[in-house]
Order: C-alpha cells, then sequence, then structure tokens
C-alpha cells in the first residue's frame, strides 16, 4: 500500500493488469494507448497518478462513472484511433463506458482464464 500517487497501471496488481503492464512496459507509446477504469478513479490513462482506495464498483457508484468514462473514451479515441478495443473487466464495468466507439470490441470477462486470447489480440495488434 502507498500513499503516494503512482501510475494508474503501476498500482493495480490483480486480474491481468500485471500481463498488460509487462506488454507495455517501455512501449511508452503503447502504454498511453491503455486505459483503467477505477472503481474510485473513473476511466483514466495508465499513467495518470492515482493512490491506494477501497472503493467497490457499486451501482450508484457505476451511474456516476457512466456519466463521465464515455466521454473520457470519446477523448482518448479521438486522440488514439482505433478501430479495435480490447476490455478486459467484470460486467459492471463494461456496462459504464456503454457503447465503445469503434469497429470491433472484444469483451473478455473472465480474462484469468484466457491469458492465451489476449495475448493473441495483443500480437494481432503488433503489440510486443
Amino acid at each position: 500500500m502507498t500513499t503516494d500517487p503512482v501510475p494508474a497501471l503501476d498500482l493495480y496488481e490483480g486480474w491481468v493488469v500485471p500481463l498488460i503492464r509487462d506488454r507495455v512496459t517501455g512501449y511508452s507509446g503503447l502504454r498511453a494507448r491503455v486505459l483503467v477504469l477505477s472503481a474510485l478513479y473513473g476511466l483514466v490513462t495508465a499513467d495518470a497518478p492515482v493512490s491506494t482506495y477501497e472503493q467497490p464498483m457499486t451501482e450508484e457508484r457505476a451511474r456516476v462513472l457512466a456519466e463521465t468514462a464515455p466521454n473520457v473514451l470519446r477523448r482518448h479515441l479521438a486522440r488514439f484511433p482505433s478501430s479495435e478495443a480490447l476490455l478486459l473487466m467484470e460486467p459492471p464495468y463494461a456496462q459504464v463506458l456503454g457503447p465503445v466507439p469503434v469497429a470491433r470490441t472484444r469483451l473478455i470477462t473472465d480474462p484469468m482464464e484466457r491469458h492465451a486470447e489476449i495475448h493473441s489480440v495483443l500480437d494481432s495488434w503488433s503489440w510486443p
């Protein structure tokens, strides 16, 4: 636990965050394309400074975040245009984003069981 803010992608140790972090370490251009959806901070870039917290994704919190997250995503896609998105998140988190404005979205809600599929998608994008 840290009281000092650290980049969002570096804070989280659960789920498949380490897998994604390992794939983009040393590639600032790719890291800049990664977003993290936090129950407290909302949708933030991988390098957004965050501190540890205890905030579950409740229905109420999801409603609040659903008011801002889609706009953050649209601004991010305007900066980093893409025809595909890979979402690694539980359904309540995906609902916060609403429809993702890209041609192809792959949602994986059980990423711990699907590492090979995640690597396959990232490989198809030529991510290291």
